[in-house]
């Protein structure tokens, strides 16, 4: 049976796809477009109640993100329904757009980061981290999509061998600047208004939990490359 009709029922027809993700989740926009729905087979319904109940606990805090409308499961998998926040994502704005956002985006992302540690039900700590890449590497499971040019042709165990010789480090630093993070600061996670070109929320927020703040950071300034038109953008930024 169709995944809209089993989650939509006879309202089908006002949900609209907009992409299936790289989780295998499919997502949808009402027609309105006050709202979208997350749908995920059943091997991905732990990671979908994993975001709603990070939802949840945002809600109040002060970081303009998605509420919940609605959850719901079935044996063929499970549906989040949330708000949708307004403007375009980041990654559609051309480099000097970009730009006139960065600091905006820079304050979203700051509001999560000012979040209290102690009340943070959700990690993402660099022992945990390893562990996954660990289990990821011995299921010969590594993305090279996600990999810089330089380390795509890499050995997945020379890749591994080095974060490893890195982790001790890491960890020191870790300690020392706990944060709750977003774990996803992408560009297309930015929402933008595309008039004023203030950041409107963030979206996205499945692997939000506490980690060091660079690890945010640093992957908000890498993914933001493919947006600027020339250095000194970057720079700017």
């Amino acid at each position: 049976m169709n995944r809209t009709n089993i989650f939509f029922g006879e309202s089908h027809s006002d949900w609209l796809p907009v992409r299936g993700g790289e989780s295998g989740d499919f997502v949808f926009r009402r027609g309105d477009g006050h709202a979208f729905a997350k749908i995920a087979p059943a091997s991905r319904r732990g990671e979908l109640a994993g975001e709603r109940d990070r939802l949840i606990w945002l809600k109040g805090r002060g970081v303009a993100c998605p509420e919940v409308i609605n959850w719901q499961e079935e044996q063929e998998g499970a549906c989040l329904v949330i708000t949708a926040i307004p403007g375009v994502p980041a990654a559609d704005l051309s480099g000097a757009d970009l730009l006139k956002a960065w600091p905006s985006m820079g304050q979203q992302l700051g509001a999560v980061h000012s979040l209290s540690v102690d009340q943070c039900p959700f990690e993402r700590r660099l022992s945990r981290m390893f562990g996954r890449a660990v289990d990821v590497v011995s299921r010969n499971a590594v993305n090279p999509d996600f990999l810089p040019d330089e380390d795509k042709s890499t050995p997945q165990l020379d890749l591994l061998a080095r974060v490893e010789r890195e982790l001790p480090v890491r960890l020191d630093q870790e300690r020392t600047d706990m944060v709750v993070c977003h774990g996803d600061p992408c560009m297309p996670n930015f929402m933008v208004d595309p008039k004023t070109l203030q950041c409107t929320g963030l979206i996205d927020l499945g692997r939000l939990g506490t980690a060091d703040r660079y690890a945010d950071l640093a992957l908000m300034i890498a993914n933001a490359e493919e947006n600027w038109a020339a250095p000194d953008e970057a720079e700017r930024a």
